[in-house]
């Protein structure tokens, strides 16, 4: 039976990473070049690890399912990214935006890892700038900083509404740089479907070439996967229609232990759902909470347009319940207070939307200084909606965004499986129950460029075996399993479309798993998903062929991991019997409605082992806060 071990090293929170890395075993510069390493996605995560490690002296070979790295999800991301510079001299500091992702996540995730997180933060400004990254700057020249929800200080270093853009460029030319060198080869339009176990460790991966529809095999003396969340569970997300939630869980299911599924992130700043034909959802980037006030009508069923509502009769309902925070609480209290304003009946023109309006911004500050802040997003929302923001309120609602939830890594970023690690928003590692604004791309860069480099080598140094031989059986089965997938999906030769039977699960997982969760519910969601999963392998209808370009089979392989990984979201939940952070059971709430934490029975990871479809093993991780103290979460 596998123990979890997080390998947190001992010390005092301040001096773990240091210490960490001095004992660190390390491989020699002319070794390095000795060994492969395979990683799988080229997002932030991914090409931060490949450009450093092949800049170490590594082999690397890069996997994407895109045509170029540089339409990795990373790039959509708007608002900014976290470090403790201070620059405003405000009060930040390495212990406070340690402090508040901690609380942000709702004390559910590890000090250790939070700590060198919020350390190593600095660090990745000055990377980012040396490569030349433009972040904004103020009218003196020095970088400029911003506020994003569930901190009192500005930390956020930001390219306007492109950050995530500016920041995956800055990778991709560290990058480029180690492809010229021969030192990293990378691998387009390749999705991986299968981790090449041997011998306990992961030796390898099968892949699948998304315009020839080959199959190949590929070892290697690790495995890096950064291939991001799994938010596409639920059909409309913000994430990019080809995201998916694949490569974590095959590896799930070949030993991976899969971390805290039921902590989903809901994000309250994105445009409301305008059809049922719609295919996904659009940000609109939380920055726009510095500026813009959110409001509702105060009487039910209001349709005037927003410019005739006057003041007096508006609620803005974030500033009157949490006035310390304003519109600038975390992501999870500011959607659930969306729906409940919703549910009161009382949405913007009496539907699923709520307002968010720049106009006393504009008066205060001019159109000019808005325009320059948000003048991108400005334009999006008027492209999309057809309506003018610098006029009249913007219309938002949530929108499943990120997931919390990942493979279980330890404090070395390795997961159950030996040999494996994952990077970034793949593991559960650092944001508990929720993420605060402006973090992804922090945790991303810091995993990639700061963190993988150390690790990876200390599990080398004391693994020194040869580079596989792909004929061996191991992955010859793995490739075998992948074709006969592929044969059973193509034949059913069903009635119902993949999107179909995918839109179905959405509805399951939005309603019942979604922003607001209950025992009796959570159980009828397990019992629909399973039988969806049964009405797929009867009735499904893939088209074309295995050999050829198929996006219709992509997606296909897609909803098969989709279906069974959202049983286990909703078992998660049912299994926490508390509310913290984005996951909130209607039956844990304080007088106020807020979530109510079971620090007794819950203050643990919950990592659960596959043992068959619809069966997983628990296993716990203690948490234990030395440095934080338990409390009840307060934006007030």
């Amino acid at each position: 039976m596998v123990k979890l071990d997080s390998k947190i090293p001992a010390g005092p929170i301040q001096d773990k990473w240091t210490n960490h890395k001095f004992n660190l075993k390390l491989v020699n510069p002319a070794n390095k070049r000795k060994y492969t390493i395979i990683v799988v996605g080229a997002g932030l995560a991914g090409a931060s690890a490949a450009a450093t490690l092949a800049e170490l002296g590594y082999n690397i070979k890069l996997f994407t399912y895109h045509d170029s790295s540089r339409r990795a999800h990373s790039i959509a991301a708007q608002g900014g990214i976290n470090a403790a510079k201070n620059y405003q001299n405000d009060g930040d500091s390495v212990y406070r935006l340690f402090y508040d992702t901690v609380k942000g996540g709702d004390f559910r995730s590890r000090e250790a890892n939070v700590y060198r997180l919020a350390e190593v933060s600095n660090n990745i400004i000055d990377q980012c700038v040396a490569q030349g990254v433009p972040f904004a700057r103020d009218y003196g020249g020095n970088l400029d900083n911003r506020s994003f929800g569930g901190a009192q200080v500005s930390r956020t270093f930001y390219a306007k509404g492109q950050t995530g853009q500016q920041l995956l460029l800055g990778a991709i030319s560290a990058l480029n740089r180690q492809i010229g060198a021969g030192k990293v080869e990378e691998k387009t339009r390749y999705e991986l479907v299968d981790i090449v176990v041997v011998d306990g460790h992961a030796r390898g991966v099968i892949v699948r070439n998304l315009v020839t529809g080959e199959i190949s095999r590929h070892s290697a003396h690790a495995v890096v996967l950064a291939t991001g969340g799994y938010a596409n569970v639920y059909f409309l997300s913000t994430n990019a229609m080809n995201s998916n939630a694949t490569a974590i869980w095959r590896a799930h299911k070949k030993g991976a232990f899969f971390a805290n599924p039921c902590f989903t992130q809901i994000h309250p700043t994105c445009l409301p759902v305008h059809g049922e034909n719609q295919s996904k959802r659009a940000l609109m980037s939380e920055s726009l909470r510095n500026d813009g006030r959110i409001w509702v009508s105060k009487t039910a069923g209001d349709k005037r347009h927003p410019n005739d509502i006057p003041e007096n009769e508006r609620d803005y309902y974030l500033e009157r319940k949490y006035p310390s925070f304003g519109n600038l609480t975390p992501r999870d209290i500011a959607s659930r207070s969306a729906k409940e304003v919703v549910d009161e009946g009382r949405g913007a023109g009496g539907g699923e939307a709520v307002y968010l309006d720049f106009k006393d911004a504009i008066n205060r500050l001019g159109k000019d200084a808005i325009e320059e802040k948000y003048g991108n997003l400005f334009e999006i929302y008027e492209t999309i909606t057809g309506k003018n923001p610098y006029n009249e309120p913007m219309m938002i609602y949530p929108a499943p965004h990120y997931t919390m939830g990942g493979l279980w890594v330890d404090y070395n970023l390795m997961s159950t499986i030996p040999g494996l690690f994952v990077l970034g928003e793949a593991n559960f590692s650092d944001h508990g129950a929720n993420r605060l604004g402006a973090s992804a791309l922090m945790q991303g860069l810091a995993d990639g460029y700061f963190v993988i480099p150390y690790t990876i080598g200390n599990y080398l140094a004391e693994h020194r075996d040869p580079l596989l031989d792909t004929d061996r059986n191991e992955f010859k089965e793995a490739e075998n399993n992948i074709k006969d997938l592929i044969s059973k999906l193509l034949s059913i030769n069903g009635s119902r479309t993949v999107d179909e039977i995918h839109k179905e699960l959405g509805q399951i997982l939005w309603h019942k798993v979604g922003m607001a969760r209950e025992e009796k519910t959570l159980k009828e969601a397990i019992k629909e998903i399973s039988e969806l999963r049964e009405e797929f392998w009867k009735n499904v209808k893939v088209v074309g062929k295995a050999d050829d370009l198929n996006q219709n089979l992509e997606r296909a392989m897609r909803v098969v991991d989709y279906l069974e990984l959202a049983e286990l979201m909703a078992k998660d939940a049912l299994n926490r019997e508390e509310s913290c952070g984005g996951h909130f059971r209607i039956e844990h709430q304080t007088e106020e409605g807020e979530a109510k934490r079971n620090d007794e029975e819950f203050a643990y990871t919950a990592a659960w082992e596959f043992d068959d479809i619809g069966k997983w093993n628990l296993h716990k991780e203690e948490l234990t806060f030395e440095n934080v103290k338990l409390s009840q979460r307060s934006y007030k």
